[in-house]
């Protein structure tokens, strides 16, 4: 059976005008390079049109990969900056300490999910919040109006290094000075190669990893000298280069949801399975009074098929009717199964939605068994991301 690996993009030209070039980009670009475009900033979806993503994804779950990622943060700084991230977050910022990172979602007033990312605690009064696709920066600023807090942009790119070796590729970038605390969602300003930056223990994959984020000043990176530098410390390890294809395999299996394609934009943080992040104990957050009277069924699950990839937008039908449609899909390597993300209409007829069979149609009309499962499609405890980090020895 071929595998396919279904890409849920057209490719066009478009100019760089207006959108954000990364500065890495010199070290892998060629004419063949298709690029996509998040944030407003340009990524490598896939190096050329003969890609194979399988290789890297292996590379990915065996050793280590550097990507770069255009996740964009945002700075939210002054006395007043954890009660503004308190009013819009549905998770409590304010109480989250320097140096740890906790994942946070912004609702509308109906309690539909607005915005979700990565919050993180530079200082007392300094956080990024590292956003998803989508406009916020205003939203921030509006409801920061009357506040003594500052929203800007800090114009940040950002370089994930992912794989069981990332930690020890990390460790060599700071000679040796890593600490074994260094754990899951903990943050903090290292020295790599003789440039402070602020680096996280996270990343888009559900593998070991950490995200290196590149100052815009007052001490701009020499983003040149970081790159080299860490491709080199990485080459003992066997660290490449990778396109975000094979990224994109690993995040689905991972269940690592992308905001407005998976999390459509008329779904709670309940619907998307998303409600333990919601912090009810909070005096108050935008979107709290709909959220308490909300109905809490979940909508949005995995779809494992034996003998068919799933893929952005096919149809989900149980007893003939179509009760829901696919977000993103691809081929699972670790599983040799078929996966992707189904958001369901309408709860099931029959009870909770998970361990149902129903069937996927394809593009020529074919029914496929499949079953609805729980996310992630494997690691449930997520103990691939957090395990311990252990000094290498050569």
């Amino acid at each position: 059976m071929t595998h396919y690996y279904i890409e849920a993009f057209k490719t066009i030209q478009l100019s760089a005008y207006r959108f954000g070039e990364s500065p890495y980009a010199h070290h892998y670009t060629t004419d063949e390079t298709v690029h996509g475009m998040y944030c407003n900033r340009f990524y490598p979806l896939k190096l050329n049109d003969a890609e194979d993503p399988v290789p890297m994804y292996w590379k990915l779950r065996n050793d280590v990969l550097l990507y770069d990622v255009p996740e964009k943060p945002l700075e939210i700084i002054g006395p007043d900056a954890g009660k503004l991230l308190d009013k819009v977050l549905t998770c409590k910022a304010s109480t989250l300490k320097v140096g740890r990172a906790r994942y946070g979602i912004a609702c509308r007033e109906d309690g539909t999910v607005l915005m979700d990312g990565v919050l993180m605690r530079l200082e007392k009064e300094r956080f990024w919040y590292v956003k998803a696709n989508g406009e916020f920066l205003t939203w921030l600023q509006a409801n920061g109006l009357g506040m003594d807090v500052t929203v800007r942009d800090p114009n940040s790119r950002v370089i994930q290094i992912q794989g069981p070796n990332a930690l020890k590729v990390l460790d060599a970038a700071m000679e040796g000075d890593l600490s074994p605390d260094f754990k899951y969602f903990h943050c903090g300003m290292f020295n790599l190669g003789g440039q402070l930056h602020w680096v996280s223990r996270t990343g888009w994959t559900g593998e070991a990893g950490v995200e290196i984020y590149a100052n815009s000043g007052p001490e701009p990176t020499d983003h040149d000298v970081l790159w080299q530098h860490l491709m080199q410390c990485g080459e003992p390890f066997g660290m490449t280069f990778s396109s975000a294809s094979s990224m994109g395999i690993r995040r689905v299996e991972a269940g690592i949801l992308d905001n407005g394609s998976d999390i459509e934009p008329d779904l709670t943080p309940f619907g998307a399975g998303l409600g333990q992040f919601v912090n009810f104990k909070k005096d108050s957050f935008i979107g709290k009074a709909a959220l308490e009277n909300a109905d809490r069924t979940k909508l949005l699950f995995g779809l494992t098929c034996a003998d068919q990839t799933p893929a952005t937008g096919m149809q989900v039908l149980q007893d003939g009717m179509v009760v829901g449609h696919i977000t993103i899909g691809t081929w699972s390597p670790t599983l040799d199964i078929g996966i992707g993300y189904v958001r369901f209409f309408e709860p099931s007829v029959s009870g909770d939605w998970l361990g149902q069979t129903v069937q996927l149609q394809d593009a020529s009309g074919q029914l496929h068994l499949s079953k609805v499962v729980d996310l992630p499609f494997f690691d449930h405890e997520k103990q691939i991301p957090r395990k311990a980090f252990t000094k290498h020895s050569a």
